[in-house]
């Protein structure tokens, strides 16, 4: 099988969810990982095309300003149409982050479709109009729906037959390095102890109010944001003293900073774009050995809070009072235990070769028509 990834995510933005599961399967299969286009003042559409690891091609289209919607659909579309001829791509599969990506691609007859579905993405700021007309499009086109999160999975389940819950999932190996190392990054170096840190996207998510009355509250506590700021201004964050903003880092640096955190923060807003959200930051917190408080967000709240691996809290004063019992008893080898024998039932490998197995009935019905052998009926249409 060749794979064709069509994504509103970057791969080099944040290492997350589609760089996890993409880069396993280019260790053993054709990868061309397509993201938006970048517009700028070049004449004549083109793809750039970098390798990465495995076999693995990210391709960005390059498309000249001012075009029609239409026009911008229709470069995008011939642009894919020479990837495919020049690389005689013909057992061809696709898979979606990007629902709008279907107004370039319809016409495509592959093996199977997927569509990762890791968030709703319609109640994010700055939403495309057509992205729920090109969801529903998708939805009747693919083969098989995975969801970033349960909560993610009771919304869409009764839109496909065959829906699948992957939550995020871990590398544990990768951070639990923190519980080893002894040396702080040189922007982390001089920042005093106790530090409560957050590593992510920062953006409407984030419950500006919390973080800021948090500081206020305790101002001898250090907040540490690692991450990129998008789709809000860097003057609508909350400033202080003790809050430290340390822009985005690589994924192999998370470990180095998060080996000097007292605990793992997920300080996330109570609204629609937090609704379905399973942050991958929950399991990495704690196999860094990190204790956790998080505001209620469903995909943490079940299974991490009920199984008292992560504190959730509703208001700044629970978030003090939370985080303060969390660092008295940071060094509790009895939570790390617990952590350990729970994540281990969690990795991204265990989820790709879910993913792949799924993957793998789903070519076969779809080309014999027929059901699996655990009776699991696959939706062989195709356009």
């Amino acid at each position: 099988m060749d794979l064709v990834v069509f994504s509103h995510l970057r791969w080099d933005f944040v290492y997350q969810r589609p760089q996890h599961l993409i880069s396993r399967f280019a260790r053993e299969h054709r990868v061309w990982f397509l993201e938006e286009p970048i517009l700028g003042d070049d004449a004549q559409a083109f793809l750039e095309r970098s390798p990465r690891e495995g076999q693995l091609e990210v391709c960005r289209p390059h498309l000249p300003h001012g075009l029609s919607e239409v026009e911008s659909w229709t470069l995008q579309r011939e642009l894919l149409d020479e990837l495919i001829a020049e690389e005689k791509i013909t057992n061809l599969v696709t898979w979606y982050y990007s629902p709008m990506a279907m107004n370039f691609s319809r016409h495509l007859a592959p093996l199977a479709t997927v569509y990762d579905c890791m968030d709703e993405l319609s109640a994010f700021r700055g939403a495309p109009p057509g992205l729920r007309a090109a969801e529903a499009e998708l939805f009747r086109r693919a083969d098989l729906v995975f969801t970033g999160g349960h909560r993610l999975y009771e919304a869409k389940k009764r839109q496909h037959s065959n829906v699948f819950a992957f939550p995020s999932s871990i590398d544990a190996l990768h951070f639990q390095q923190a519980r080893r190392i002894k040396h702080d990054p040189e922007d982390q170096r001089e920042i005093p102890h106790p530090r409560l840190g957050f590593a992510g996207v920062i953006d409407e998510r984030l419950d500006i109010q919390l973080l800021r009355a948090a500081a206020a509250m305790r101002p001898a506590w250090h907040f540490v944001m690692i991450g990129p700021v998008v789709k809000i201004s860097q003057e609508d964050l909350p400033q202080a003293k003790n809050i430290h903003y340390l822009g985005a880092k690589d994924y192999k640096q998370l470990p180095f900073y998060m080996a000097g955190w007292d605990v793992g923060i997920l300080p996330f807003a109570r609204n629609e774009a937090t609704k379905f959200i399973s942050p991958t930051k929950t399991p990495e917190y704690l196999a860094a050995g990190l204790p956790v408080v998080s505001t209620y967000i469903r995909d943490v709240a079940r299974p991490y809070g009920q199984k008292k691996l992560a504190k959730i809290v509703n208001t700044p004063e629970a978030f003090i009072a939370a985080s303060e019992r969390l660092l008295a008893h940071k060094h509790d080898a009895q939570r790390l235990r617990e952590v350990d024998a729970f994540l281990a039932g969690n990795s991204w490998d265990i989820t790709w070769e879910s993913m792949k197995q799924l993957l793998g009935k789903a070519t076969l019905a779809k080309a014999g028509g027929m059901k699996d052998e655990e009776g699991i009926s696959v939706n062989a249409s195709v356009s």
